[in-house]
């Protein structure tokens, strides 16, 4: 008998896990915004709970936070605004140096691999076509749907509109305490990762961009912007940056020694806040290991794109602190670590 439940257990978990996969891909407009949304409100919860311990009322409190987020999403804009200025009133030395060194790639894949290219146009005009115009308004419908419904969800939850802790207990753990302590160690650990993350990234842009600008290198405010972002994807963002400044990089400078340390500048960037400062801030409780940090990337990527690279890590520290409570999930748990 208790083969039987054990074995039709198994086989309800087979075909549970691709469904729940499966509504996970498809729902992902509402699942995305929800999942950015928790980790805001967890983010901001000590505020909260610091402006009720002094009587604030909590729709107060809740203006306070949403008013902090605009701030926050207001300079974010004025800088790309001044990157935008910057990069529209360069001289077009870098736009003709790029088009010579891209025409020369171009001759040579079409003399190697047969490759052809249009003859009768600009080649950078060429990767800015105007049919992709649509895709690009259709993207911005998009972002801009996504983050409605996260300033949504994040109203809930400082609300307690969603209660988590409720959620977690009832669904997940069915135990008070437990789900009390699981909630606390989640809150804690996501709420030091999502700082940290934040810090190390604005020091890496910080510390781009101040290498492109003692380098001369063009567009320093854009790349600082760029490598702060694509930092938040994690392992993966720093490799994207390293790799695109340096080609950049090397069209507008000459192959010189100038070259080779800016290149050498960028990645002892990436390495002391990333691989350095990072690990010391997260602590040793935070440790994941680096081929569970790969699969999830890949995994997480599949799902929901470029969100679920950025979301990955903090979902698989949901998950190792979830499998922790159960006896039967703890070696998966240890598996992670």
């Amino acid at each position: 008998m208790l083969s039987e439940r054990r074995t039709t257990n198994i086989l309800l978990l087979i075909i549970v896990i691709p469904i729940l996969f499966y509504l996970l891909k498809v729902l992902s407009f509402i699942f995305i915004p929800l999942v950015f949304a928790m980790f805001i409100a967890l983010l901001f919860l000590p505020l909260m709970r610091w402006l009720g311990k002094r009587r604030v009322p909590k729709i107060v409190s809740i203006i306070i936070v949403i008013l902090l987020i605009g701030i926050g999403l207001k300079a974010g804009v004025e800088l790309i605004k001044l990157s935008s200025k910057q990069i529209m009133a360069s001289d077009t030395a870098f736009f003709d140096n790029a088009e010579v060194k891209i025409n020369d790639a171009a001759q040579y894949l079409e003399n190697t691999f047969g490759v052809e290219m249009q003859k009768d146009k600009n080649i950078l005009s060429q990767f800015i076509q105007k049919e992709n115009i649509g895709t690009t308004v259709g993207f911005l419908r998009q972002f801009l749907t996504m983050l409605l419904m996260t300033a949504f969800f994040v109203v809930l939850l400082l609300a307690e509109s969603i209660n988590m802790q409720d959620v977690l207990n009832k669904m997940v753990l069915k135990k008070k305490r437990t789900s009390l302590l699981a909630y606390g160690k989640i809150q804690k650990e996501l709420n030091t990762f999502i700082k940290v993350k934040f810090l190390v990234s604005f020091l890496t842009g910080l510390g781009t961009g101040l290498a492109c600008y003692f380098f001369d290198v063009s567009f320093p405010i854009f790349w600082g912007l760029f490598a702060f972002a694509i930092n938040f994807v994690q392992m993966v963002g720093s490799f994207i940056a390293v790799i695109a400044l340096s080609i950049f990089a090397f069209i507008e400078l000459d192959p010189t020694s100038t070259l080779f340390f800016f290149v050498l500048a960028i990645t002892g960037v990436q390495v002391l806040f990333g691989a350095i400062l990072e690990p010391v801030f997260m602590g040793k409780s935070f440790s994941i290991n680096i081929i569970t940090v790969l699969v999830m990337l890949m995994f997480w990527g599949f799902l929901w794109g470029i969100p679920g690279l950025i979301m990955a890590i903090p979902i698989t520290v949901f998950l190792k602190i979830i499998f922790e409570q159960f006896p039967s999930t703890k070696k998966i748990s240890d598996l992670i670590s």
